[in-house]
């Protein structure tokens, strides 16, 4: 599946539930309608709110549990960047708001590496088109990212060599980077050794070998 440009329509792939992207699931449907209201920019801007406050990025709270699919991010109320992205683009979809995916290769901490992959989302709005986001949260000294249609405000930019932002957004996380959460057996494993994603039919992979533990 190709993934989208800036500039078009959303296709029907973007609203879709998958074992990731878990929508269906009773808890997340409950949440989905709580955060709904009449004005679909504004439901978005509620969903994207509550990720960001609720689930608390692994990294920066020191939680060990890895979760990836919707449901158990909600359950868990904890996940990396790419977890917490996907209950966002769930509760998005739940409530009938087209979303996907986007992601950054970056520097785990300072101008060296090892390189991982930050996830973020982008969500369609009928009156802006598609618009980027980044709930990773702001529990993270120097980041203060807010729902602010037409300014977009990521928590990271591109510094570094090797560095850099994919352009385009997909309904579905790469399956690359779901392999490798899935083993991923706690997060001080992730923090050694962080996961360096390639984006699905890459022509060039830049993601650096995979470290031993991670076989």
């Amino acid at each position: 599946m190709k993934p989208a440009k800036f500039d078009t329509q959303p296709s029907p792939h973007f609203l879709m539930e998958s074992a990731t992207v878990d929508y269906a699931h009773a808890d997340i449907r409950k949440l989905a309608a709580a955060l709904s209201s009449d004005d679909s920019t504004a439901t978005a801007r509620h969903c994207f709110e509550w990720v960001r406050d609720h689930i608390e990025h692994s990294m920066d709270f020191h939680r060990e549990e890895v979760t990836c699919a919707a449901s158990d991010v909600l359950q868990q109320g904890t996940g990396l960047c790419t977890a917490k992205s996907h209950l966002l683009v769930a509760l998005w979809r739940a409530n009938q708001i087209p979303a996907g995916f986007c992601y950054q290769r970056l520097t785990l901490d300072g101008p060296n590496p090892p390189y991982c992959t930050h996830g973020f989302t982008a969500v369609w709005l009928d009156d802006r088109g598609w618009y980027r986001c980044d709930a990773r949260g702001n529990s993270k000294p120097g980041i203060h990212c807010e729902f602010t249609p037409g300014q977009e405000n990521l928590a990271f930019p591109t510094m570094y060599n090797g560095e850099l932002t994919y352009p385009d957004i997909w309904a579905e996380p790469w399956p690359d980077l779901l392999a490798a959460m899935g083993k991923l057996q706690n997060i001080s494993q992730y923090r050694s050794h962080p996961i360096d994603a390639c984006p699905p039919a890459a022509d060039l992979c830049i993601s650096e070998s995979a470290a031993p533990n991670m076989e």
